[in-house]
């Protein structure tokens, strides 16, 4: 089963544009990504597929693979689908641009799901972390996810799932971690349906693939790490990089 991982990162993010080139102890953001992807010696291939030729130059001048997108996208998915049609892959990690913490116990939890569905009955997989602070609970940043008995993903939300009508029902939350892996069919799949009114009401990405009947397994992690939203979020990384 060939493995890679591709990192998919645009220059102008609409909540902190340059994100991935600020600094991070000395190094940028997407460097950073790229080089922890790359540590946790999973994949066969780590790529930055990118429409920014300042980013392609950052990972390629140090000595890391790159690919421009030819296309503007709505998604990072859509990016990747691009980049990996004529590519000879089984299974493709998206690594967010802006998951400098990105480790390698995490992952492999991701790659397990599928070395062990001998069914081929998952189409993608993803994490999720367990969160109790109401304030991050209610964040329209923060996407929770909700799932069914075999932790199969039944909706993605910015919005609190479930609602606590009954707050004594022991109702437990769950963020969603921006890393996927998908069956290299699901992917090119998503790329050529087009986007629905749920999608683009949460502007959500998955939720396209729970849309058109993708079935998406959520493996729990208690690692958290930080992901770069906001100028705060980096000062937040900086502080915990030391």
């Amino acid at each position: 089963m060939k493995i890679i991982s591709m990192i998919p990162a645009r220059y102008k993010a609409s909540r902190f544009p340059g994100k991935l080139m600020q600094d991070l102890a000395g190094k940028t953001v997407i460097l950073r990504t790229y080089e922890a992807t790359l540590a946790t010696n999973l994949f066969d291939d780590v790529y930055v597929v990118t429409d920014s030729s300042i980013i392609h130059d950052e990972i390629v001048n140090n000595g890391g693979k790159a690919i421009m997108s030819s296309k503007e996208h709505e998604s990072g998915s859509d990016r990747i689908a691009e980049a990996v049609q004529n590519l000879d892959v089984d299974i493709v990690v998206n690594v967010q641009g802006d998951e400098p913490f990105t480790e390698r116990e995490s992952l492999e939890k991701v790659l397990d799901a599928f070395k062990n569905d001998h069914k081929k009955e998952i189409d993608l997989a993803s994490l999720m972390v367990e969160i109790h602070d109401w304030d991050e609970i209610s964040n329209p940043n923060t996407v929770k996810v909700i799932v069914d008995q075999n932790n199969f993903a039944l909706y993605f939300s910015r919005s609190p799932i479930p609602f606590p009508r009954d707050k004594e029902s022991g109702a437990r939350y769950f963020k969603h971690k921006g890393i996927y892996a998908f069956r290299k069919q699901a992917l090119l799949d998503f790329y050529n349906l087009p986007m629905q009114f749920l999608e683009a009401s949460e502007k959500i990405e998955c939720i396209r693939y729970l849309e058109y009947g993708k079935r998406i397994k959520m493996i729990e992690t208690h690692v958290e790490g930080v992901e770069i939203d906001t100028p705060e979020d980096l000062e937040r990384a900086k502080r915990l990089w030391k």
